[in-house]
């Protein structure tokens, strides 16, 4: 996707204190020669047509550089805390609140270098700046299926505009394993515009229900349960009670015992 087209389909911003704020944000960080990425609302106003507030504005940096990126903040006059160790640190400003991301809530989708060779070139408020790429955006979205949050609206926005730009064979490798979450969004994606189903490309339809039919002919893993992978509340009771494993504890999750038990403990705080 180029910049010019991304840049094409945002709504203007006006100033005020929250513009304030990102400019603040982002200039510290310029500062400080520390990359990050503008993802969330931000990006799917770029990429996906959809203008919303929110109290948060999400910069994606690499797990490497969280430390740098406090440490820029904290100077500036931001409160700043590293607050879950295996994904989420956050800064804020005179009630503002800045989330700095380096992977998702489940351990999974870290931020590396790839994510900057693909970012797009953007301009906020006179600030140059790099965007998250759709892919990486989607794959990130695409595990969050929480009782009180689906972010599968906002994927079908992403690929309603973008369809025709997305690398589709990196989006598939992305997901990895997980194709069947890709899947799953893609036939939403032919349900919420029946009118617009070829934006999809068929062959990547054709080769992920290639893959469904050749699995259903072969056992999965025993007694492991996914569902943790895409909300941290709603199977609890298959890993606490059932004697299902956790698959936030798979090598390939970049959570332990620990963080899992934190970021479950988090759930009472924040209702």
């Amino acid at each position: 996707m180029t910049a010019s087209t991304a840049t094409a389909v945002r709504t203007t911003h006006g100033e005020g204190r929250r513009d304030e704020f990102h400019r603040r944000s982002v200039e510290a960080l310029h500062s400080a020669e520390v990359p990050f990425l503008i993802g969330g609302a931000y990006m799917v106003e770029v990429c996906g047509g959809v203008s919303r507030s929110t109290k948060d504005f999400d910069l994606y940096v690499r797990p490497n550089h969280v430390k740098a990126a406090l440490r820029a903040l904290a100077r500036g006059g931001y409160k700043t805390e590293l607050t879950f160790p295996h994904w989420l640190a956050k800064a804020t400003y005179e009630g503002d609140i800045l989330d700095l991301i380096f992977r998702a809530g489940n351990g999974l989708c870290e931020v590396d270098d790839s994510w900057f060779d693909r970012a797009l070139d953007d301009e906020l408020l006179g600030v140059p700046v790099k965007l998250c790429a759709p892919e990486e955006m989607i794959w990130m979205k695409a595990y969050i299926m929480e009782r009180e949050r689906f972010d599968g609206a906002d994927i079908a926005h992403i690929l309603r505009c973008c369809a025709a730009e997305i690398d589709w064979a990196h989006l598939v490798r992305r997901f990895g394993s997980d194709w069947r979450v890709l899947l799953s969004h893609l036939i939403l994606f032919g349900y919420i515009y029946p009118g617009e189903r070829a934006r999809i490309p068929a062959a990547i339809m054709e080769d992920l229900i290639a893959r469904l039919r050749s699995e259903a002919r072969i056992a999965g893993p025993e007694q492991l349960c996914r569902g943790t992978l895409l909300s941290r509340q709603q199977y609890l009771v298959d890993v606490q009670e059932w004697g299902l494993r956790d698959a936030r504890l798979q090598e390939r999750v970049q959570m332990n015992e620990k963080d899992i038990a934190d970021w479950t403990d988090a759930i009472e705080k924040e209702q």
